[in-house]
């Protein structure tokens, strides 16, 4: 069955593409704003489940008889109950970069499932701790001025010039791109199974 995902962002259609999945994408458009006393792993719940059942509507008011599996994600960096988005300006990546700088934080992905026709989704949340070099000024500096913080989670890509940074793991590291794969693939199995 065809998989659309429900995002923009070139990483996560990366991972499917290199994970050999045939697949269409269709932005979801959801405002990600954290809500009054919101918890990470209820936000990236909220939002991911959010973004799939807003492709759901695209779809059903575009191509009603169209079937497939809707494929969303949301992912923020938690560094000690603080929530770390996108960075909005080169100060607040640096204050996030400072941030994490000499320490440990966990990265958390909801992914939410969600075969179309139909209306019952899977929304899972895949963790990963994630521990950083203590950076220099210059170090921060450097990075801010190639643009790779921008659009990126807790300001920072694993995949590109930020995994220098980064000197341990815990988790899957595909999660931290912001796509847990090994999970994603185990969802689509179960359906799989359970539609015969």
């Amino acid at each position: 069955m065809k998989l659309i995902l429900a995002s923009s962002s070139p990483r996560r259609a990366e991972i499917l593409r290199n994970a050999g999945f045939d697949f269409e994408v269709a932005p979801a458009g959801v405002d990600e704003s954290q809500r009054h006393g919101e918890y990470a792993t209820n936000l990236v719940r909220r939002l991911a489940e959010e973004k799939a059942r807003a492709v759901a509507q695209q779809i059903a008011a575009r191509s009603p008889n169209k079937s497939g599996i809707i494929v969303a994600a949301d992912t923020v960096v938690d560094v000690e109950g603080e929530i770390l988005g996108k960075p909005s300006s080169p100060d607040d990546a640096r204050a996030m970069l400072c941030r994490l700088s000499g320490r440990t934080h966990e990265v958390l992905t909801a992914l939410a499932v969600l075969p179309i026709p139909g209306n019952q989704s899977r929304v899972v949340v895949e963790s990963a701790r994630v521990t950083f070099a203590l950076l220099t000024e210059r170090e921060i500096e450097e990075y801010i001025q190639s643009g790779e913080p921008f659009g990126k989670a807790g300001a920072y890509a694993i995949q590109g010039h930020g995994g220098k940074f980064i000197t341990r793991i815990e988790g899957c590291y595909f999660n931290v791109m912001g796509l847990p794969l090994a999970r994603l693939y185990a969802i689509l199995r179960e359906l799989s199974t359970e539609r015969g």
